[in-house]
């Protein structure tokens, strides 16, 4: 197939999709220079120091809503960035945090979110210790955009491209529920799911010495990020159906807006690759923190994902394409 060649910025280019990949690589293939880091087509990249490693990740917010059932932008600015560090098996040291707000904004509503901010911060043991404020005329942006960039200290890099054969790939709980808060708020309609985020520094650094691979499924849900663990470790990964990580709420909102649940974002959610002989215990941490961690497949030699259906057959995982969720993170 043809690669279509890239003129103009849609939409879907922000996605976590197939169209994010493509303009990543667009972007990186020009800004190239990688000095002494390492790791940089992980959650984060990493800077040998003495006989640990620094870990640094940067990531930007826009939501819509800006407040949603289980959280605010606030909120998961601080939980998107702890987690892109504890995936790399890093303890979070510090966090910077800028704003950029829009004209006219309500007091009222900043203060609410610097509120969160400070609770999941605070929560997590992670510290706000620098940052920056601008503010742009009306119209000029939509409402508010944060930025927070992150820093912390690994001992062993978990990296994207860890997951070895045998290997089995764990869920810390249900998916996608961060995505079904926002599309409740979005589209007015009633659901008990509150968004999943929270910040995931405590239970992985139990179990990091574990872990293989692991990824927080944002941006492209469990799918994108699943993909992204196969290619990198070149191995074959296959879910099992009746396992997937969904409530049937979940399921049925998917179904009802035409969306494929496995591109549902979490933002307190995580999924691991880890030695079979080590998944009992692993599961054993994970649930003192939530019961509904569970095994939902194998990693195997060969290359690809697939879904193993409840009738016996494969049916390949592929990347999302299209037109996926905006503005969930």
């Amino acid at each position: 197939m043809k690669k279509e060649k890239l003129e103009t910025i849609e939409l879907d280019h922000g996605g976590g999709g197939q169209k994010s990949s493509e303009l990543i690589s667009a972007i990186r293939n020009i800004i190239s220079d990688k000095g002494k880091w390492k790791n940089q087509m992980d959650d984060g990249a990493t800077l040998k120091v003495g006989n640990q490693y620094l870990v640094f990740t940067t990531d930007a917010y826009i939501v819509d809503p800006i407040f949603f059932p289980g959280g605010d932008i606030g909120k998961i600015s601080v939980c998107g960035t702890i987690n892109d560090l504890a995936m790399m098996g890093a303890i979070p040291q510090g966090l910077s945090l800028s704003m950029v707000i829009e004209e006219g904004f309500s007091v009222k509503d900043l203060l609410k979110i610097s509120q969160s901010i400070q609770k999941a911060s605070r929560e997590a043991g992670v510290p706000i210790v620098t940052g920056d404020t601008k503010v742009l005329p009306k119209g000029k942006i939509d409402k508010i955009e944060i930025t927070t960039a992150g820093v912390g200290l690994a001992k062993k890099i978990i990296s994207n491209s860890g997951a070895e054969i045998g290997d089995v790939i764990i869920t810390s709980g249900d998916l996608g529920e961060h995505t079904v808060a926002l599309l409740s708020s979005r589209f007015n309609y009633k659901t008990k799911i509150i968004s999943d985020s929270k910040t995931l520094n405590k239970e992985m650094q139990l179990i990091a010495k574990f872990v293989h691979s692991a990824k927080d499924p944002t941006r492209g849900g469990l799918a994108a990020n699943i993909i992204e663990i196969a290619e990198k470790s070149k191995v074959k990964i296959v879910l099992k159906e009746e396992l997937l990580p969904y409530k049937k709420e979940t399921l049925a909102i998917a179904g009802l807006l035409g969306i494929d649940v496995l591109s549902f974002a979490s933002e307190g959610r995580f999924i691991a690759a880890v030695s079979e002989k080590d998944a009992k215990k692993v599961l054993q941490i994970l649930r003192k923190f939530n019961l509904e961690a569970k095994i939902i497949g194998k990693v195997e030699k060969g290359r690809g994902v697939f879904l193993k259906t409840v009738l016996g057959s494969l049916r390949p995982i592929e990347m999302p394409r299209g037109k996926l969720v905006p503005r969930i993170c």
